[in-house]
């Protein structure tokens, strides 16, 4: 592992028992790396393995075999005891959910939703408001409850809670499918500049390769539990090798699409 390294899955694997007998490996020896500030996307249809990834980085699912390092740091696969001991693990990986209504408190604005959080980790409330502010949330914002809150403001709020713990790493699991294409484009100008700011490394789950081509700088392909796939983004969208990697580039319409390209690759799989 390079001196430049922050983040390093090696050989993740997960299998879960089936009700009526057999098993499902959701991941098999899944290994990729992150440099300090950098961004990596997770891509592949439902099922392939990429949400079980995202939460064995942060420690919602235990991995039956393989480990994750933080700046030459292993997590452990169990939960620290200590109070101090978890949210020393918390700021070391953070995670916006796809729907972050769930995750937030109703009773608290967003201005106190924000102070909870500098508040659990020892830190000084003050900075609530610049954090509100840096994700674009103003005064009127900072005093409404989540559910009087756009999609896209509450994960602009769910953002900057993240924040507020000055993580090292920032996991985003499908973080703006559920929104519209002109507040997606909002969301993904924000976190780019958030990460040129702090210098936080972005772990971008998606299937959406439009997405991932415009926030991340490397790409992982996974398809059944297994990587298939991965190098640059430029490289790995612009000239696949894999012919997953062909079939998702053909499902995505465009000037010139033909869904026979879709249903032509996806017989060669």
């Amino acid at each position: 592992m390079t001196t430049d390294t922050l983040l390093e899955a090696r050989g993740l694997s997960k299998t879960y028992p089936l009700p009526g007998g057999g098993s499902h490996t959701a991941a098999d020896a899944v290994t990729f790396t992150v440099p300090r500030g950098g961004a990596l996307g997770i891509v592949g249809e439902s099922g392939s393995g990429k949400t079980t990834v995202a939460r064995m980085l942060v420690g919602l699912v235990r991995p039956d075999t393989g480990t994750v390092t933080v700046a030459g740091r292993p997590r452990e696969a169990r939960t620290p005891r200590g109070k101090q001991a978890r949210l020393a693990r918390a700021r070391e990986i953070q995670m916006v959910f796809q729907d972050p209504y769930i995750s937030l408190d109703p009773r608290l604005t967003a201005r106190d939703c924000v102070r909870t959080a500098l508040r659990l980790h020892g830190r000084d409330e003050t900075p609530a408001e610049a954090l509100l502010d840096q994700v674009g949330l103003g005064t009127r914002e900072a005093g409404a409850r989540p559910r009087e809150l756009s999609g896209g403001q509450r994960q602009r709020l769910a953002i900057a809670r993240s924040l507020a713990v000055d993580p090292r790493i920032l996991v985003l699991d499908e973080a703006v499918a559920a929104l519209d294409v002109s507040i997606q484009a909002q969301i993904l100008k924000l976190l780019d500049e958030i990460r040129g700011d702090t210098g936080v490394a972005l772990v971008f789950v998606s299937h959406d390769l439009a997405v991932v081509r415009h926030v991340t700088d490397e790409v992982l392909v996974m398809r059944r539990g297994r990587v298939v796939e991965q190098g640059p983004t430029d490289a790995v969208l612009s000239a696949p090798e894999d012919p997953y990697t062909k079939l998702l580039l053909a499902s995505v319409p465009g000037e010139g699409w033909d869904p026979a390209d879709a249903v032509r690759a996806r017989a060669s799989l």
